[in-house]
Parts: structure tokens; C-alpha cells; sequence
């Protein structure tokens, strides 16, 4: 009767050595990703925090204010905007669509695709919420020193 040996020991006895500490270090201190996630969550915090009393939260400020175009916008194109993924898109309307903020059809020029557009509501809420974002972004911007709002967008739109 033939087999086959699936041992792999060759491989598996081969001890992988620990990481250092030094280079758990290294990353703390050099890694632009965890750098860039943190910032990005105390910025989505501080944003959350100004538009919790409006009942939104910064993603959904920044969805809607996505949708404040001359035409309706297609699903491909804001979920570009938005760097997500289409499912999460949809996900993300979901509760917008709830409180009427957003209305969701069927692009004409596409029986299959859909557009995307802002209610009445949904206008009169960004319009509220537009002044909260430039009063909190320009305190962020003045916290950071001359020219270093500039070049941070600058250098993340080189990483993106």
C-alpha cells in the first residue's frame, strides 16, 4: 500500500526566534501605519464628539457630505470617494436611508446601478453640520503650525 508523508518536520523544527524587544521598539517608534491609525482616531473621536449632538457621527458627516453634488453620484463613485469598499458603503447608507437623510434609486442609465442623493433632511442636517466641521477643523489646523496642515495632505495623498 503506498502513502504519502505529509510530515513537514523538516520545516517545523526549524525554530522561529523570538522578536526582540528592540524591534517591537523600532516599530513603535518608525511605523507610518500605526502613526497614521492613531491620528485617525483621535481626529474620528474629536469629530464624533462635535457632531454627536446633530446625531452624526464623522463618517456619516463625511458620507453625506459626499452626496452634496449637482448630480446624484453612483455607488462606484463614492465608495472610491470614501476609500470603502462597496458592501461597506451599502452598510454605511443603511441608517442614513432610516432617517431619511439620503435616498437611494435606480440610476436610470443603468437598470442595475444605483445612485445616491441627499433628502431635504439630509440637506438641512449637513447644512447644521458644516459649520461644526469648519469651526473644529480650523482649531486642529491652528493646533498643528504654519504650513503643516498643507503638507500632511499632501503626504497622504502621496501614501494613498
Amino acid at each position: 500500500m503506498d502513502y504519502v508523508d505529509i510530515n513537514i518536520s523538516g520545516f517545523m523544527s526549524r525554530a522561529v526566534p523570538p522578536v526582540s524587544f528592540e524591534t517591537t521598539a523600532k516599530v513603535r517608534a518608525r511605523c507610518l501605519c500605526l502613526h497614521v491609525q492613531r491620528a485617525a482616531r483621535a481626529l474620528a473621536r474629536r469629530f464624533d464628539e462635535v457632531l454627536r449632538p446633530l446625531g452624526l457621527t464623522n463618517g456619516q458627516f463625511s458620507l453625506l457630505m459626499s452626496l452634496n453634488r449637482p448630480e446624484a453620484p453612483g455607488m462606484a463613485a463614492v465608495a472610491s470617494l470614501l476609500a470603502m469598499d462597496r458592501t461597506t458603503l451599502t452598510a454605511a447608507l443603511k441608517p442614513l436611508e432610516r432617517r431619511k437623510l439620503v435616498k437611494v434609486t435606480m440610476d436610470p442609465a443603468d437598470r442595475r446601478g444605483r445612485r445616491l442623493q441627499l433628502t431635504a433632511q439630509g440637506m438641512k442636517l449637513l447644512a447644521e453640520a458644516a459649520p461644526v466641521w469648519e469651526r473644529t477643523h480650523a482649531e486642529v489646523e491652528a493646533g498643528m503650525g504654519a504650513g503643516e496642515p498643507d503638507r500632511l495632505r499632501r503626504d497622504l495623498r502621496a501614501l494613498a
